[in-house]
């Protein structure tokens, strides 16, 4: 008989009901869970759309600014320059800022421009760039909670995949998605 199998999965489930009521609710409980893990499914496809996303960045004498314009314009994203931790505290006054990248080689120092941001806007991620990636500088950004550290020269590859972390955490969105 067709029930057996079913008793055996779900246990004490069909002790109290009658054999004839066992196929419908079985059915029943199979039709319940396709539908709910459908709308489960839906929901985790669903992410939340940016108006704008602004990304503010270190300005150095490299072409960084342009290798991420390269990066951002396709995906509709607004990059920001700054030249110094001033320039960084004023443009996040006056626009809202989705991240920064910050450059540790800068000629403020990377980590103290993320110190200054997290004075005043403790829950905006910093992404900090390094080309000695050592463990004091590590240590230094994991205290001011940077959300991540990549190696110069930059692999684009790897600050998408950070990017796309960042946004998927933050803001629900998967604007950088590869």
């Amino acid at each position: 008989m067709i029930i057996q199998p079913y008793r055996q999965i779900f246990g004490t489930i069909f002790a109290h009901i009658k054999q004839e009521n066992a196929f419908y609710c079985v059915h029943r409980y199979f039709l319940h869970n396709r539908a709910h893990r459908r709308r489960t499914r839906k929901m985790v496809s669903t992410r939340t759309k940016l108006d704008e996303v602004n990304v503010l960045a270190s300005e150095v004498n490299w072409a960084w600014p342009e290798a991420l314009r390269y990066i951002f314009q396709p995906r509709g994203i607004n990059l920001m320059v700054a030249r110094s931790t001033g320039e960084f505290v004023n443009i996040i006054k006056r626009k809202r800022i989705h991240t920064t990248i910050v450059d540790m080689d800068s000629q403020t120092g990377g980590l103290v421009t993320i110190k200054v941001i997290r004075m005043h806007y403790p829950l905006l991620p910093c992404i900090l760039l390094t080309s000695q990636p050592c463990e004091a500088i590590l240590s230094k950004a994991l205290q001011l909670d940077v959300f991540g550290v990549i190696d110069k020269p930059v692999d684009m590859d790897v600050l998408l995949k950070l990017l796309n972390r960042l946004f998927i955490k933050k803001y629900n969105s998967d604007i950088f998605a590869a």
